[in-house]
C-alpha cells in the first residue's frame, strides 16, 4: 500500500464526500477512548458501516480503557503489524503528539475522529486529519434552547454536569454555556458546575446529592445526554422533574427517548455516524496516496421536542 507523501495543504474545509475505492487488503487500525459510552459505540458503529461498504477494507479495533498509554501501546501495535492508516479516538487530546509522533515517523496516515488532538491548534501534521464537530457549536445551541425554555423566569438558576475535565469537548461546551448565560439577553446563575464524567450513574448521584442538600435551580445543563438522563432519574427519584429544564447533547437513542417521555427538554444531535463513517473515507483515501484536507467538519444540529421525529430512527 502506498503511504502518504508530502505535505496536505493547512486549509480548513467542510469535506463530507471523499469516495476513494479502497485498493486490495486496505488495513486499517482503529483505537476508541471506550467500548463502555453509548454515544462512542454509534461512532464505531459508523466507522465499521462503512469500512464493510469500501471493497477491501479490514478493520482492526482496539478499547484503550480510557488509558492514554494503552491507546498509545495500541497505535505502535498497528504500526509494528504494518496497517495502511489509523483511525483515532483520542483518550485526551492533549496527550497525542506521541501517538502523531508515531504514525508519521512510520509514514502511516493518521485520522483523528470526534476527540481533536492538541495538533489541531497549532496545524494538523502532513499524513493526518482531523474528522469532528465544532464543540462551541454544541455549547452554543445547547445554552440558546434552554435560555428559550427559561424565559419569563425570574432570575433563573442553573447547574451543570461536566465530562472529564481532561477533554476538549467537555472544557469547550461548559464554557459556552457559561458565556451564553453570561449575556444579557440571558442572565442564568451558575449554582454549581461539577464533573460526571459522561456517566449516567454519576450524574445522577450528583445532582441527588445536590437536591439532598436543598439546592434549588431552573435547569440542569449536561455535557452530554448520558448526564441529562442521569439527571431526570435523580429528580424522578426526589421531586419530580416539574418545571425544571434539563439538556444534554447527542441527541442519542436514549436521549431522544428520555426526550418523548418528557424527561428532557433540549439536546443537540451530533451526527456520530456521519463521523465514523468520513474518517473511514479519509483514511481509505489516504492509504490509496490521495491529499486529504487536514480537517473534516460535520454540523451540530439543535434537538428539541418540536423536531424530535427527524432524528429518531
Amino acid at each position: 500500500m502506498t503511504r502518504l507523501p508530502g505535505k496536505i495543504a493547512a486549509t480548513t474545509a467542510l469535506c463530507l464526500s471523499l469516495a476513494a475505492p479502497a485498493l486490495a487488503d486496505t488495513q486499517i487500525g482503529v483505537t476508541m477512548t471506550s467500548f463502555d459510552n453509548p454515544f462512542l459505540t454509534i461512532l464505531l458503529n459508523g466507522i465499521r458501516a462503512e469500512a464493510e461498504r469500501t471493497e477491501g477494507v479490514t478493520l482492526s479495533v482496539e478499547d484503550a480503557q480510557l488509558d492514554v498509554a494503552k491507546q498509545l501501546n495500541q497505535v505502535q501495535n498497528f504500526v509494528a503489524n504494518g496497517v495502511d492508516a489509523i483511525i483515532v479516538n483520542a483518550v485526551d487530546g492533549d496527550s497525542t503528539s506521541a501517538i502523531t509522533a508515531t504514525a508519521t515517523a512510520a509514514g502511516i496516515p493518521l485520522i483523528y475522529v470526534n476527540h481533536p488532538p492538541a495538533e489541531l491548534e497549532t496545524g494538523m501534521p502532513a499524513g493526518t486529519a482531523y474528522v469532528g464537530s465544532q464543540e462551541t457549536d454544541a455549547g452554543r445551541l445547547e445554552a440558546a434552547a434552554v435560555c428559550k425554555a427559561l424565559e419569563g423566569r425570574e432570575d433563573p438558576k442553573a447547574v451543570i454536569l461536566m465530562g472529564p475535565l481532561e477533554n476538549h469537548a467537555a472544557l469547550v461546551r461548559t464554557q459556552m454555556v457559561e458565556e451564553a448565560f453570561a449575556q444579557p439577553d440571558c442572565q442564568v446563575e451558575i449554582l454549581e458546575k461539577q464533573v460526571a464524567n459522561w456517566n449516567r450513574v454519576q450524574a445522577q448521584d450528583l445532582v441527588t446529592s445536590w437536591m439532598t442538600a436543598g439546592l434549588e435551580f431552573d435547569a440542569i445543563v449536561a455535557n452530554n445526554d448520558e448526564m441529562a438522563i442521569g439527571a431526570a432519574q435523580a429528580l424522578a427519584a426526589t421531586t419530580g422533574k416539574g418545571d425544571i429544564v434539563i439538556a444534554g447533547i447527542d441527541a442519542t437513542a436514549d436521549g431522544l427517548a428520555a426526550m418523548e417521555a418528557g424527561q428532557m427538554d433540549v439536546t443537540v444531535y451530533q451526527n456520530a455516524t456521519g463521523q465514523g463513517e468520513q474518517a473511514v473515507k479519509a483514511a481509505v483515501a489516504a492509504a490509496n496516496g490521495e491529499k486529504i484536507e487536514p480537517e473534516h467538519w460535520i454540523p451540530f444540529e439543535p434537538v428539541t421536542p418540536e423536531n424530535m421525529a427527524d432524528y429518531k430512527k
